[in-house]
């Protein structure tokens, strides 16, 4: 799920504020300690060998996030995909690998358990 900021609802605005909030944008019920990830990522940059071998061969930890710049796209493992830009927020449900359209650089809440097995397989596979 992806949204633009300018489509986010106001719920409030004053004088220096504005608040806005979207509903339902995923569910974090029962899932322990959340990790915040900052990743500066290189046009390219396709997951898809990176996450061979894990379930589903995709990653399946769940991640809410904001693009600062650039733009990516997930494929889920249905074949969907969605592209997010500069300043949307987005959740990216568990099954998904990701394509780095243009140069990004990005903010996730992770499960913190959920995504490091994740990145512990990235790192096991690029030797690194």
């Amino acid at each position: 799920m992806r949204i633009a900021k300018d489509d986010v609802d106001v719920r409030m605005q004053i004088p220096g504020a504005v608040i806005r909030q979207h509903m339902n944008f995923g569910d974090a019920t029962g899932l322990g300690k959340i990790s915040c990830e900052y990743f500066t990522l290189s046009a390219g940059v396709d997951t898809t060998a990176l996450f061979q071998g894990l379930e589903s061969n995709s990653c399946q930890s769940p991640h809410w996030g904001f693009v600062l710049r650039g733009q990516l796209t997930t494929t889920d493992n249905h074949g969907f995909q969605e592209t997010v830009h500069a300043n949307d927020l987005f959740y990216w449900p568990p099954g998904h690998n990701v394509r780095v359209d243009a140069d990004a650089e990005i903010i996730m809440f992770s499960p913190q358990h959920e995504h490091s097995i994740v990145i512990n397989h990235m790192i096991e596979k690029t030797g690194g």
